[in-house]
């Protein structure tokens, strides 16, 4: 499978946010980079749902910045929009994991259009900076959102 592709797997969390009008551009959609927070919403949510919340993990002694993004835009969003995020914990290991993303917008028709889709790959680092394993609450936690795969990943 290519590093670039993108597919959420079960299981998906959603959320929804509504675009304001910080988040467009002079022409009147929504600025690309916004994504990338939106990206972010749906990640925390997700976590404070089926894991920790990223207020109790950095209380643990460790941070997750992200070490690398991929947005892949298929259609605008604009201003007023109620967008749903999907997020989906695909890849984790004793330092590492990865999330895959789809954002879509539902039509007056009831059907949903796909707006953006990518991931993000986060590092786990204590406060100096340097990588460290996850916390064992916060591997457990995580590790069992993408179940059994997630397992054989981390023996490899």
């Amino acid at each position: 499978m290519s590093k670039l592709a993108v597919g959420l797997v079960e299981p998906v969390f959603s959320t929804t946010c509504r675009v304001i009008y910080g988040d467009t551009d002079a022409a009147g959609v929504v600025y690309n980079a916004t994504y990338l927070r939106y990206f972010e919403i749906g990640r925390t949510e997700m976590m404070r749902a089926w894991a920790l919340p990223y207020k109790a993990i950095e209380e643990l002694g460790c941070i997750l910045p992200v070490t690398e993004s991929y947005l892949r835009f298929k259609a605008p969003a604009a201003y007023d929009d109620l967008l749903t995020i999907a997020a989906s914990l695909v890849e984790v290991s004793k330092v590492t994991c990865r999330f895959h993303y789809a954002i879509t917008r539902l039509n007056e028709d009831g059907r949903a259009t796909l707006l953006v889709k990518g991931f993000t790959s986060h590092a786990c680092v204590n406060r100096q900076g340097k990588l460290t394993a996850f916390p064992p609450v916060v591997l457990e936690k995580i590790t069992a959102i993408v179940g059994k795969d997630a397992a054989s990943q981390l023996n490899s």
